[in-house]
């Protein structure tokens, strides 16, 4: 059995783990593998939002440019579309791109056909909102988990493969324990989430500047193959509890230091929903994330369901990844936004 933490990623161990040298997990889970010319990666959120039927085509033809822009000289190597209602009654639509060099994507999200379309007076007359939250972890602040090994998503889609049966998975804690930097490192967070440029509730241009390890969660759900056993499993039994989990979060989340949270469906070009889905977290700090998904009652739910079916899921894929950052490894702007999008609603200014 592997750990999830690479060869070359390892170092003499400063913090002790949560099991002993002799534990055992109750089922297999693998995580996915890069090697050392991977140093850091790029995730980048690119919302339109929109409110009513009327918006809806501009918003699609929006999210068409930002696809096809992806496609210029360093746009990233990977990425999903994706769709929700948050709780202000808007509709977001979100690209999600990933790199495997900060350097290229800062020169695409430099260059003239990127930089000219985002800074145009057009994204503040046009009627939509936009935003982008970009973040970059370096390769030791961030770790994945998969329940299936072949067609990686997210950020494994960008890795070089998958690993064996990992030790780290299957208590509390071990998400942490996946990741390389926790080997010295508490990873607590430092500074404030703050306005630097706009008035939120103004609308116009806002930018926000983040703090030290901030958390981001995306964990998945694809149901796409899954026959009518699993396809019923999942319907009927995870994602009532998965929604009620998600809602409390986007509802309630500041009080549980929960910055962001969007459980979102994946769409095509033309906006058809297709039977993949998940959760986009921003959190105050890891910390945050452990204690609320260790004792809240929601997330109990979700986890227990899943252990219980853990060991014989065949088509339905369930994963996730997590990540946290560096303040100056953080972007996060809108335009037109209401005040209670992403970063911008617990941002003091």
């Amino acid at each position: 059995m592997e750990s999830a933490i690479s060869e070359h990623l390892k170092c003499p161990r400063t913090l002790t783990r949560r099991v002993p040298d002799t534990y055992a997990p109750p089922f297999p889970m693998w995580v996915g593998r890069s090697d050392e010319k991977l140093h850091q990666v790029v995730m980048g959120y690119f919302g339109v939002q929109f409110r009513g039927d009327e918006q809806r085509s501009d918003a699609l033809a929006a999210m068409r440019h930002i696809v096809a822009s992806l496609d210029l000289a360093d746009g990233a190597l990977h990425h999903d579309l994706t769709h929700h209602l948050d709780n202000q009654g808007y509709e977001n639509l979100i690209v999600a791109g990933y790199w495997t060099d900060p350097v290229s994507q800062q020169r695409w999200n430099n260059s003239r056909a990127v930089a000219d379309w985002w800074e145009s007076a057009d994204r503040l007359s046009d009627g939509l909102g936009f935003f982008r939250e970009i973040v970059a972890p370096r390769a030791e602040q961030f770790e994945t988990l998969y329940a299936f090994q072949d067609n990686l998503p997210g950020v494994g889609a960008v890795m070089d493969g998958i690993s064996g049966d990992i030790n780290e998975h299957g208590y509390w804690g071990s998400m942490r324990e996946r990741f390389p930097i926790s080997q010295t490192d508490w990873m607590q967070p430092s500074g404030e989430l703050r306005v630097i440029a706009g008035d939120p509730t103004a609308g116009g241009r806002v930018v926000v500047r983040g703090h030290d390890n901030i958390a981001l969660i995306r964990s998945g759900q694809d149901w796409a193959d899954a026959e009518a056993d699993e396809r019923s499993l999942y319907l009927d039994e995870i994602l009532p509890t998965l929604e009620a989990g998600m809602d409390f979060l986007r509802d309630n989340g500041q009080a549980v230091g929960c910055y962001s949270n969007r459980f979102v469906r994946n769409i095509d070009i033309d906006g058809n929903f297709l039977d993949l889905s998940y959760n986009i977290g921003h959190w105050a700090s890891l910390d945050n994330l452990e204690r609320w998904s260790e004792s809240h009652p929601t997330h109990l739910r979700i986890f227990t369901t899943f252990f219980r079916v853990a060991e014989n899921l065949e088509k339905l894929r369930l994963y996730h990844e997590v990540s946290v950052f560096d303040a100056d490894a953080q972007q996060y702007e809108y335009i037109n936004c209401h005040p209670h999008t992403g970063m911008l609603r617990d941002a003091i200014h």
